[in-house]
């Protein structure tokens, strides 16, 4: 490989992970200018992703009362990534990822606010239709941004970056989505709708002044002939995969963390149906979503800490995270109250995070800055993928096969001890090799 960390283990590669965790997140920020910006610019559009998202759960519901609608929302704004796959993995391999991300952010900043119009049950088709344009470029954003990373820090900085990244997600997930909860309830959907319009425009101004070296555009010219069609583009990236298995294996991972995709549903339905404060489904739904957003930034960062960077550990660390998730969504389905649900997601998404993380890490260090683009966008459009069937099973469960939503989470935390398991068995065998 191209990439310097196939001469040396992680454990080698990476000494400044033994500093203690607060001096490389804040050195991190400090010291790197372009990570800085990058990392901005997620936090601004991140805050204003989820104070739009629950607006929109909590529009579709009010206008139809259907858990099976608010599904097609969620499959709407998870499939496309699965679609836009090709052709994400081959911009962001081809040109520069900075300009696309700059073009997304911009595109989706204009999208979001035609739900301003949507007044009644008639409109939902305008509501999905805005969604699947979103997502569509987001679906461009997400693989460059991840591609992007390496190329702003440096290789000691990496895991941390991912880390901060990940509890970056959280953060957002948890202030957005307790905020707008609030404020949705007090001023309006259309509140959340502009703001979620702005954060994208300011991202896309903190993006432009990141200075890059990006040298997958020459490197691509370099190795491909003009023109290439897209079955010989897609014929290469199946080779890269099949010469590199344990890439491949890292992106299976996220296809099994996808399969908790139908908790995006049942938190929604939770709210609404089980644990209702005052008739404010929106406010628990804020609630949960918080929850989730401060697991999923606390498990990173422990992991961070328990793994140091050695990649044996985080390798193990995969699997038994896989289980704390599934362990912790069969606890929330048993759950009698509001508090001990909330610990339940807290503690399911400290581990499903942690298997984004790791996995992301391990990905990023494992794959040639040429193929970077496309494996990301296949790592995205998979878990997609899985996710979006696992909230369609749940909508249709809920909707056509009246099953409780306490019934369902408790099929779903089952469902994900197969990649559990799985991984388990994988990481034994790798080891016995």
């Amino acid at each position: 490989m191209s990439t310097p960390t196939s001469a040396t283990p992680a454990s080698e590669q990476l000494p400044e992970l033994h500093r203690p965790m607060h001096l490389r997140y804040f050195g991190l920020l400090r010291g790197n200018v372009r990570f800085r910006r990058l990392w901005l610019a997620q936090v601004v559009s991140e805050m204003g992703d989820w104070f739009y998202t629950l607006a929109v759960y909590d529009l579709i519901l009010k206008l139809t009362g259907s858990g099976q609608a608010v599904s097609y929302a969620i499959i709407i704004q998870l499939l496309p990534w699965f679609f836009m796959t090709p052709l994400a993995g081959y911009l962001a391999d081809h040109f520069s990822r900075r300009r696309l991300m700059i073009l997304a952010d911009v595109i989706r900043g204009f999208v979001v606010l035609g739900l301003l119009f949507v007044r009644s049950a008639s409109d939902l088709w305008v509501i999905y239709a805005l969604l699947g344009v979103e997502v569509m470029f987001a679906a461009i954003f997400e693989p460059a941004r991840n591609a992007l990373i390496p190329n702003v820090t440096t290789w000691e900085e990496l895991l941390p970056a991912n880390a901060l990244s990940s509890a970056t997600w959280s953060f957002a997930l948890t202030v957005g989505a307790a905020l707008g909860g609030v404020i949705t309830a007090l001023l309006g959907r259309n509140t959340s709708f502009v703001v979620n319009s702005l954060s994208f425009f300011i991202s896309a101004i903190l993006i432009q002044r990141i200075a890059v070296n990006e040298t997958h555009v020459a490197a691509a010219s370099a190795h491909e002939v003009p023109r290439s069609s897209a079955a010989e583009v897609l014929h290469e990236s199946i080779a890269y995969f099949r010469s590199n298995p344990r890439v491949a294996a890292l992106v299976l991972a996220k296809t099994g963390l996808g399969l908790a995709g139908g908790y995006l549903l049942l938190l929604a339905v939770f709210s609404d149906k089980v644990f209702p404060v005052a008739g404010h489904g929106t406010l628990v739904m804020g609630l949960l979503y918080a929850s989730r957003g401060a697991g999923a930034g606390t498990g990173p960062i422990i992991g961070d800490y328990l793994t140091r960077g050695i990649e044996s550990r985080m390798w193990k660390a995969l699997g038994s995270s896989f289980l704390l998730m599934a362990l912790s969504y069969f606890a929330f389905a048993l759950a009698p109250n509001l508090p001990l649900a909330m610990l339940a997601v807290f503690c399911g998404h400290m581990g499903g995070s942690n298997v984004w993380v790791v996995s992301t890490t391990l990905l990023q260090i494992h794959t040639s800055d040429r193929f970077r683009g496309r494996v990301f966008a296949v790592d995205f459009g998979l878990n997609m993928l899985s996710a979006s069937a696992s909230n369609y099973a749940v909508g249709v469960g809920l909707d056509v096969y009246k099953l409780q939503a306490r019934q369902l989470a408790q099929i779903l935390s089952m469902v994900l001890l197969i990649p559990a398991a799985l991984w388990l068995a994988a990481q034994a065998w790798w080891s016995r090799k």
